[in-house]
Formats: C-alpha cells, sequence, structure tokens
C-alpha cells in the first residue's frame, strides 16, 4: 500500500484506464489508484507479459474492470477508452534482446498498438493520456547526464520503436491538438517484476540469484551503469503527469533519480541486503546495450513537480523484502 499521496486533486469522480495494467509497472499505478479513491479505474491487458497475479488482490474491487485484448486491435482500442477521463499508456513489449530476436513483433505492439490507443484517445477527447517512453531513445548518445531534447541514434528495434511513439505523439499535439505526455523510464524496478524467462531485467535476476546464494551473471566487466528507478517513483510521476492542468503541448520527460550506479556496485548493494557470498560470473556485453545511463529529471521537476522520493539503496531493500516473501515468483 502507498503510505504517500501524490496528488492533491479529488479522483473519485474520475475514471481511468491503465493499459497493460497486469504488467510489473501497470499494477502498481492500478494499485495507487484504487487506494486513493478513483471511481473507476479499468485495465485493458492481452497477459503477453503481465499476470493474472498482480491484479488479484482488485478483481472484486467495486472500482476494478478488467478488460481482456489486444492493443494491437483498434476496436478493442476504442472500446478500452470508452467513459474513460484519463489513460495511462503503460502497454508494451520491452527488453532490448526481444527487440533484435523479434523486430516484426516488437514494431507491431509497441508502434502499431500504440498508435491505436493514441487514435482511439483523441477521438474519445479523454482529459489527459500519458505513455511510457523510454531511456533507450538516447542510443549512441554519450553525453551526460541524459537530457530531453539531446539523443542520439538508436541502438535497437526497441529504442526505435519508442522513439516513433514520442514521434507520433509530438504530431498529433501539433495537427490535432491533442496534448499527451511521455515518460521516459530509466531501469525501473521493485516488487512484481518477474525474474523468469529470457528477457528477465537485470534486479530481479541478481535478487533471484542472491537469495538461492548461486552466481549472478554479468553482461561485460560490471562497469556499465544505470540510473535505477524503484517503480514508486515511477507511480508518482504517472499520477503527477495525469492530472497536470498545465500541458498546452507534447511533452517528454526523464523519470529517474539522477544517480546512477554500476552493475558490480549493485550486485554489493544485493550481497548486503541478502548475505549472500556468491561471486558474480562475467561474459560478453550484449548487442544494442547502451554503457551509462544518467538522467537529468529537472524537467519532470518544474513541469509536474516530480521528485525521486525512494533511492536506489532504499528501493533495493524494499525490493529485496518482497521477493523474500514471494521466493516463487518465475520458478
Amino acid at each position: 500500500m502507498y503510505q504517500t499521496k501524490f496528488h492533491q486533486a479529488n479522483i473519485s469522480g474520475s475514471s481511468f484506464l491503465v493499459t497493460g495494467g497486469a504488467g510489473f509497472i501497470g499494477s502498481h499505478i492500478v494499485e495507487y489508484l484504487l487506494q486513493y479513491g478513483a471511481a473507476r479505474v479499468r485495465v485493458l491487458d492481452n497477459f503477453a507479459t503481465g499476470s493474472p497475479a498482480n491484479i488479484k488482490p482488485w478483481l472484486s474491487h467495486p472500482g476494478f474492470e478488467l478488460m481482456e485484448g489486444d492493443i494491437r486491435d483498434a476496436g478493442t482500442c476504442r472500446l478500452a477508452v470508452q467513459g474513460m477521463d484519463y489513460i495511462s499508456h503503460q502497454a508494451a513489449l520491452g527488453s532490448v534482446p526481444r527487440s533484435i530476436n523479434d523486430p516484426l513483433t516488437i514494431n507491431e505492439v509497441n508502434i502499431s498498438g500504440f498508435l491505436n490507443i493514441l487514435q482511439a484517445a483523441k477521438e474519445a477527447q479523454v482529459k489527459r493520456m500519458l505513455y511510457a517512453a523510454s531511456s533507450s531513445t538516447y542510443g549512441d548518445s554519450s553525453v551526460l547526464p541524459k537530457q530531453e531534447d539531446n539523443i542520439g541514434k538508436p541502438l535497437s528495434p526497441y529504442a526505435v520503436t519508442k522513439y516513433v511513439n514520442e514521434l507520433y505523439a509530438d504530431v498529433f499535439s501539433r495537427l490535432y491538438g491533442f496534448h499527451t505526455i511521455g515518460l521516459r523510464y530509466f531501469n525501473v524496478f521493485g516488487p512484481r517484476q518477474n525474474p523468469a524467462g529470457p528477457y528477465a531485467a537485470v534486479i530481479p535476476l541478481f535478487i533471484q540469484a542472491a537469495l538461492k546464494n548461486e552466481a549472478p551473471y554479468i553482461n561485460g566487466d560490471g562497469n556499465t551503469s544505470r540510473d535505477f528507478t524503484f517503480v514508486e517513483n515511477v507511480v508518482q510521476a504517472n499520477i503527477k503527469a495525469l492530472l497536470a492542468d498545465n500541458i498546452t503541448q507534447h511533452e517528454v520527460m526523464n523519470i529517474a533519480c539522477g544517480t546512477s550506479i554500476t552493475l558490480n556496485e549493485l550486485w554489493q548493494h544485493i550481497s548486503h541486503a541478502t548475505g549472500t557470498t556468491a561471486a558474480p560470473v562475467y561474459r560478453p556485453e550484449r548487442k544494442g546495450d547502451v554503457k551509462h545511463s544518467l538522467a537529468d529529471v529537472s524537467k519532470a521537476f518544474a513541469v509536474i513537480g516530480y521528485q525521486p522520493t525512494v533511492t536506489i539503496k532504499i528501493g533495493l531493500e524494499k525490493t529485496v523484502e518482497w521477493y523474500s516473501k514471494h521466493s516463487s515468483v518465475g520458478e
């Protein structure tokens, strides 16, 4: 449960659509909205990567509605947005390696699916739509910290799809006056992130290995650095962006902590939190990976009042605690 309330507006008469709401990030947004009295929270999910377990606690909640469907179907998207005031678009296929292995499906979901939701939202004249953008958009730019207007060339099909989302959103803003907000997430982690499968993220993999006292794999020499962002910070950004009343154009902003650590340092933190003595095994770097990532979050602060309140150290402690209680996740 969220102990911090991120908004001041009364949402008791408002309805929210969360696409991908059975996923890791989406389910946390759903949890917050229901906890703080949203009138209706509708989840659209096809469970390709989301889990029924993530939304099970709210199936009997009077304000919760589950719509099983695929954003690649335009008719489904039109139905999903009906009666909604706000849309948090989290549905997507993530993972750089997945996109390298299957660029066609990534394109269908992340670009065609996004455009379906964007068009449906415009037609329905929802009050606000935001979407999950990505730090992968910075591509081969070596400039640190990352600032929204200074990007490089994409390094993977996934990065291409996320950049195209921003281009479409900007065009819709200029042509139709439908202004959305793109939140460029930086390596989000936290409870409910699935450690199973070939495209699992590094933190749940590290924690799972540590709890089993097994050696984790590190791609490269371990000096790759990331601005890891606890999911509670991302929920804060979503809520503040959805309810912002000062948006007069398409906006894109970084959502991160504004600090970075290396993968070696990450393993040290997790080792300390779990008490494991296992040492990592190093293997070649992955294709398409960005070497270093660090965000400038000053724009998000200026536009929506975003302030990351959970540090990576505290976030890791909370995440390790959750996985310790859910040790069967992904097994």
